[in-house]
C-alpha cells in the first residue's frame, strides 16, 4: 500500500532534518571564542602568582617607606589583572549564555518539528484504523500485500513511539538549559559586581600611595615618626578597650554555642595561610602592649588587598564600620570590619578589610562575598583578622569617652566570649 510508504518516507526525511544541527557553526565559534577567554585567564592567574610572590617577599622584609611604596605599587597591578581576568570572565559568562541560547533555540525548534510529526502520525494511525478489517482485507490484492501493510503499520508505531520519547528528552534537556541560563546570569551579575569593586579598590590603592607620600615627605624618617605615633594610638586603644571588657561580666551559658570541632563553620578564603594563632601566641606575648593579656583574640590569615572574603557561614550582618575615618584616622584598630550573627549562637568578625560590601540587616548565605581583605586598621601588613564570638556575650557598642575613638562602631565583648576559630573551621 502505497500510503504507509508515503508516510514512512515523510518520516524519515523529518527525523533527519530534526537531526540536523542548523546553527552548529554558530555554536562552535561560540565555543571557541570560551577556549580563547579561558586561556587569557589562565596566563593572568600565572602573572598574578608571581606578583604575590613579590608581595610575600616584600612582607618579610623591615617595614619601610620604600618597601611600603612598592608593596602598593605591586598590589595594583595585582588588582589591575584580577580586573582584566574578572572582565574576561564577565565576557566568557555572556558567551556561554550565547551559546545555551541557540542551544535551546535549536531544541525548541526540534521540538516543534517533534510534535507536528507525532501528530501527523497520530492523523494516519486513525485514517488507518477507521477502515474495518474485512475492508482491509478485501481491498488486498494477496495475502503477502495484507501481511507487508502490518509490518508497515508496526513500523510507524515504533516509529511514532522514538519520536514520543526524543520529543520527551528534549522538553528535559530545555528545561535544564533554561535553569543552566539563569544560573550563569546570576553569576554574571556576581561578576560585573566584583569588577566595580576591584576598580574602586585600585582607586583607593593609588589614594592610600598618594597619602602616605604626601604625610612623610617621601622620607624615611618621618615615616618611622609617624609609624611609631599610630603604634602608640594603638596601645592606648587597646587599653581602652580592655578596661571596657572586663567591666562587662556577662553570663554564657556554654550550651548556647556549638561543641569544638563540629566544624560548623567555613574558611573565609578560598586560599589559607595562617600568619598568627589565636590565644597566647608568641607575638602576641611578647606585646602586651599590643594585645591585652598577651592574647590574640582571633586567627589572621595572609590576605593581599582586594582578596574576597566570604561569610563562614549563613547570618545576619549586625555591624559594620571604618574607624580609620574617626579622629582624622587616630583610630588605630580594626579599620574597615563587618560581624555577622549566626543561628547557632555564634557570631564571626571581619576585620581591615579594603572595601564593605554588605549592609546593616543584610541575610548572607555561607561562602557569599561580603568584603574584600585589606589593610585598613592597626595592621602591620595586609591580611584577614578573623574572630568567632560567642554571640551571648558580644555588643555592638558606639564608644563614647575613648580618646582616639569615640563615636565609632566596635564589637566590645566580654573576654569570655573570644573563642579560638580554629576549633570551629
Amino acid at each position: 500500500m502505497n500510503y504507509f510508504k508515503n508516510i514512512s518516507t515523510i518520516i524519515l526525511i523529518l527525523a533527519i532534518f530534526c537531526a540536523q544541527i542548523s546553527r552548529a557553526q554558530t555554536v562552535e565559534d561560540v565555543k571557541s571564542k570560551i577556549s580563547d577567554k579561558q586561556d587569557a585567564i589562565s596566563k593572568l592567574q600565572d602573572e598574578i602568582s608571581q606578583y604575590q610572590k613579590d608581595i610575600d617577599e616584600l612582607g618579610k622584609q623591615k617595614d619601610s617607606l620604600s618597601n611600603t611604596i612598592k608593596s602598593l605599587d605591586i598590589s595594583k597591578k595585582k588588582l589591575q589583572a584580577n580586573t582584566k581576568i574578572t572582565q574576561n570572565k564577565i565576557d566568557e559568562k555572556n558567551l556561554e549564555i550565547k551559546e545555551l541560547s541557540l542551544q535551546i533555540g535549536d531544541k525548541s525548534d526540534r521540538i516543534d518539528t517533534s510534535k507536528k510529526v507525532i501528530s501527523k502520525s497520530f492523523t494516519s494511525m486513525y485514517q488507518e484504523n477507521s477502515t474495518t478489517d474485512i475492508e482491509s482485507i478485501l481491498g488486498q490484492k494477496s495475502f503477502s500485500d495484507i501481511w507487508k501493510n502490518n509490518d508497515e503499520l508496526l513500523a510507524l508505531q515504533q516509529g511514532m513511539q522514538i519520536k514520543i520519547k526524543e520529543l520527551q528528552n528534549l522538553k528535559v534537556n530545555l528545561e535544564s538549559n533554561k535553569k543552566l541560563t539563569e544560573n550563569k546570569k546570576v553569576e554574571l551579575v556576581t561578576l560585573t559586581n566584583d569588577l566595580r569593586n576591584q576598580t574602586k579598590i585600585i582607586a583607593d590603592t593609588v589614594t592610600e600611595k598618594n597619602s602616605i607620600l604626601s604625610e612623610t615627605k617621601n622620607t624615611e624618617s618621618n615615616y618611622n615618626k609617624i609609624l611609631a605615633t599610630k603604634v602608640a594610638q594603638k596601645e592606648a586603644f587597646e587599653r581602652e578597650v580592655s578596661s571596657l571588657e572586663d567591666s562587662l561580666k556577662i553570663a554564657i551559658d556554654p550550651n548556647s554555642i556549638p561543641s569544638t570541632g563540629s566544624g560548623v563553620l567555613q574558611y573565609p578564603l578560598d586560599k589559607i595561610r595562617i600568619t598568627q594563632y589565636f590565644g597566647n601566641t608568641s607575638f602576641a606575648t611578647k606585646n602586651p602592649q599590643i594585645y591585652k593579656s598577651g592574647s590574640h583574640p582571633g586567627v589572621d590569615f595572609a590576605a593581599s588587598i582586594g582578596t574576597p572574603i566570604k561569610a563562614a557561614l549563613s547570618g545576619t550582618v549586625v555591624g559594620f564600620g571604618n574607624m580609620d575615618a574617626a579622629n582624622g584616622g587616630r583610630c588605630r584598630a580594626y579599620g574597615k570590619w563587618v560581624m555577622l550573627k549566626h543561628d547557632n549562637g555564634l557570631s564571626t568578625l571581619y576585620a581591615h578589610l579594603s572595601l564593605i560590601n554588605v549592609t546593616s540587616g543584610q541575610r548572607l548565605s555561607t561562602g557569599e562575598t561580603l568584603g574584600y581583605s585589606g589593610n585598613t586598621g592597626a595592621t602591620t601588613g595586609p591580611h584577614l583578622h578573623f574572630g568567632v564570638y560567642a554571640t551571648e556575650g558580644v555588643r555592638i557598642t558606639k564608644l563614647v569617652s575613648s580618646t582616639y575613638c569615640s563615636g565609632v562602631l566596635y564589637p566590645l565583648a566580654d573576654p569570655k566570649a573570644y573563642l579560638n576559630p580554629l576549633s570551629y573551621l
